[in-house]
């Protein structure tokens, strides 16, 4: 079926981005909104708007039978749920099929089987891919709990089998401790995903976090390399590039391939994230899960290999098949990508939402920003913090880091605060350099850099 109408169920730079890549395919658009978002550029971009209700999330885009009912009333061919909300919600994209539309992304089997992380680590252990030590199942019995602990080791992870996003993780670093959490963890989990099954992981100290993407028709699948994603805040990603600066081409090869295995197991159909932690000291790659919808920091891979991900992931869900082999994909240069959220890094990262007096994006060849801002917009304080992804791209790391420098320093949004002097003084640390960074590298880092109780001095530095 060809899709001539698709109905965006999200918000944000997101929605703007589905739009602009729906309107390049000479596709019609139909934008939902909450009575908060009633003024937001996708709004303004799109052929049709429709409000589906009050500015909480549960009450507008948590709300399925409202999305399928503004569906309907729009008339549209396709809906795109973008990235969080119910992009990974296997009865809203058994709901969309229901309805006799068609859900751009996997199927809900599949985002069944991969959501769940315990039948995620077994799909990929029957694909050959190397998997965290830890529990082959589902954990419901302290006894049981206790000896997969004793195998591991500490420090542990009790993770949420249904969690996401960076939720649902507790780590432990002794017996007494782990009794004490695994119940609050389930109590969490359920509370949180509606499901209290957990399992453990041991935790890899000073991992990388390493994620590939993927691409799938449902009957062949490719990668579109990795990106580098270890620069993290409370587990909740805050810069990315691709590729990663300091994974050998071997390890990289069988990663990537590894990830195609996986996609292929399952008849994977879209766009899709499969992560990895890599222990750069042993040299050896671990699968954590995988994400089923477009990624936060997809511009990455698509600067670096000149690949449309969201045009991709239309006209595969359309019924087209892929349009690139896994040998038409080829590295092209550096690319990295800031998360630039209203928030005070200097103040604990408070939420700093606000009105756009004055906003200038940097432009140039290489440089992209990813955004739903414009002067006069005024941020509702309802949603997510994030503000847009200020992209570039260059030749190699060195030059790439220099660029985003300057563009950092051109990006202008007065009338909030945000996280631009943060990003500056990533660029500048000879540590960020140099590629010396972990998964656990940036909470102390930021403890030294933009702790409430650090000299202004830093912070003006990393401003000027």
């Amino acid at each position: 079926m060809t899709i001539r109408s698709i109905l965006i169920a999200n918000r944000g730079e997101i929605a703007v981005r589905i739009i602009r890549a729906a309107k390049a395919l000479g596709i019609r658009t139909v934008q939902v909104h909450s009575a908060a978002d009633a003024d937001m550029l996708a709004v303004k971009l799109a052929d049709e708007a429709v409000d589906i209700g009050p500015p909480s999330a549960a009450k507008s885009y948590l709300n399925i039978e409202k999305i399928i009912e503004a569906a309907k009333s729009a008339g549209v061919d396709a809906i795109h749920p973008g990235y969080g909300f119910l992009s990974e919600n296997a009865g809203f994209a058994r709901a969309v099929t229901d309805a006799g539309m068609i859900f751009i992304g996997p199927s809900a089997d599949a985002i069944s089987l991969l959501g769940d992380k315990v039948a995620a680590r077994s799909v990929a252990a029957k694909a050959g891919v190397p998997t965290v030590p830890g529990s082959d199942g589902r954990i419901e019995d302290m006894a049981v709990a206790r000896d997969i602990i004793a195998q591991t080791g500490f420090p542990a992870m009790i993770k949420a089998a249904a969690g996401g996003g960076g939720r649902g993780i507790r780590i432990v670093d002794t017996m007494e401790d782990f009794e004490r959490q695994f119940p609050l963890a389930a109590a969490e989990a359920k509370a949180a995903f509606g499901d209290g099954g957990l399992y453990i992981e041991k935790v890899i100290t000073k991992a990388r976090h390493v994620e590939v993407q993927i691409l799938g028709d449902g009957e062949n699948a490719v990668h579109c390399f990795e990106r580098e994603c270890s620069l993290q805040r409370r587990r909740q990603k805050v810069w990315e590039e691709a590729p990663s600066c300091r994974l050998p081409d071997d390890v990289r090869t069988a990663l990537c391939e590894s990830a195609v295995a996986l996609a292929k197991s399952v008849g994977y159909k879209g766009a899709g994230t499969v992560e990895y932690l890599y222990d750069e000291d042993a040299g050896e790659f671990y699968f954590i899960e995988v994400n089923t919808r477009i990624q936060v920091e997809h511009p990455v891979t698509e600067m670096v290999t000149g690949i449309d991900l969201v045009q991709e992931m239309i006209r595969v869900a359309g019924g087209e098949k892929l349009s690139v082999t896994q040998d038409d994909i080829a590295l092209s240069g550096h690319a990295i990508e800031c998360r630039i959220n209203a928030e005070d890094p200097a103040k604990g990262f408070m939420p700093g939402p606000g009105t756009v007096a004055k906003l200038v994006a940097p432009e140039g060849a290489g440089i992209r920003f990813d955004t739903f801002l414009y002067e006069g917009y005024t941020v509702p304080p309802f949603y997510d913090s994030l503000l847009g992804k200020l992209i570039v791209h260059a030749e190699n790391r060195a030059a790439c880091l220099k660029k985003l420098e300057a563009a950092l320093s051109g990006l202008v949004i007065e009338g909030l605060t945000t996280t631009i002097p943060l990003h500056l003084a990533l660029c500048r640390d000879e540590a960020v350099a140099e590629g010396a960074f972990h998964t656990r590298f940036l909470e102390p880092w930021l403890e030294t850099h933009f702790n409430p109780q650090t000299p202004a001095k830093v912070h003006e530095e990393a401003s000027s």
